[in-house]
């Protein structure tokens, strides 16, 4: 379902000025108009080896897990319940923007195309590493267990089958956090908020666990650690780097809507680690 996310527009070439003659190559798919990871399968960390099972029936976790949903559940109706829906897309081109207003610039194929394909081929990277762990313990999420509606109705059906546990849009968005912030290090702080933001959305929509959460950045922050060895990943940081800084002084602003995004964040998840 993450990986599905990818389809939405063509493979940009990857070709960046100095790189390896490797980089220069055309982006290799999954499926035609799929981008693939940076990474292959067998350098993605093990979630499965990495994390431990959720938590127990009777755990102190547990319990922490149903008492941030309870705190969740409240903000149904408000809008960071609306906001929690927005971070919920992970297609293209919208997802691009996710980061949007936190950097100041827009971020689009067409703009910023460096900066665009790291986004779509590290989100895969971040999704695959949760796989093995989701398949083995295939762990319920709260809406299955609370009977409450999520913020994104369409997809509760396709849930119900995909395991809670890590989360996969968590480890995507930390993903994204992390790696924006090794190319823009100046907005590091309000990355990495932006980020920890995202991945409590997941709470907020009534779809993970906090301990999915968790887990899920874990994972991110393993795989994105791995990345720093990959020459293609090197490269397009370098990359959208340089666009990026372009954008910012050609005025490039984002086309979200900036002053609702930070009201909506700013209603906090009470209890949330």
């Amino acid at each position: 379902m993450l990986l599905a996310a990818c389809a939405a527009t063509p493979v940009a070439d990857t070709a960046v000025a100095g790189a390896p003659a490797a980089v220069q190559d055309k982006v290799p798919e999954l499926k035609p108009g799929v981008p693939a990871g940076y990474l292959a399968a067998g350098a993605i960390p093990d979630s499965l080896a990495l994390v431990p099972a959720p938590p127990a029936a009777g755990s102190a976790a547990l319990a922490q897990d149903h008492a941030v949903m309870r705190a969740a559940l409240a903000l149904r109706g408000t809008p960071r319940f609306e906001q929690a829906a927005r971070d919920a897309d992970l297609d293209f081109p919208f997802a691009a923007g996710t980061f949007a207003c936190t950097l100041g610039v827009r971020i689009d194929a067409e703009r910023t195309p460096a900066t665009y394909r790291l986004l779509r081929r590290s989100l895969v990277d971040a999704a695959m590493a949760t796989r093995a762990a989701k398949e083995r313990y295939q762990r319920a999420r709260p809406f299955v267990e609370n009977g409450a509606p999520t913020c994104t109705p369409d997809d509760e059906a396709a849930l119900r089958g995909n395991g809670s546990y890590p989360s996969g849009h968590v480890a995507i968005g930390w993903m994204w956090a992390l790696v924006l912030t090794e190319a823009v290090p100046a907005h590091t702080e309000a990355l990495l908020a932006r980020g920890r933001s995202f991945g409590e959305s997941r709470a907020v929509c009534n779809v993970h666990w906090q301990s999915d959460i968790l887990a899920g950045r874990f994972m991110a922050a393993g795989t994105f650690a791995r990345l720093q060895s990959d020459a293609a990943f090197r490269a397009d940081v370098a990359a959208a780097s340089v666009e990026l800084a372009a954008a910012r002084t050609q005025g490039q602003a984002p086309d979200r809507d900036c002053a609702a995004e930070a009201a909506a964040l700013a209603i906090l998840l009470p209890g949330v680690l």
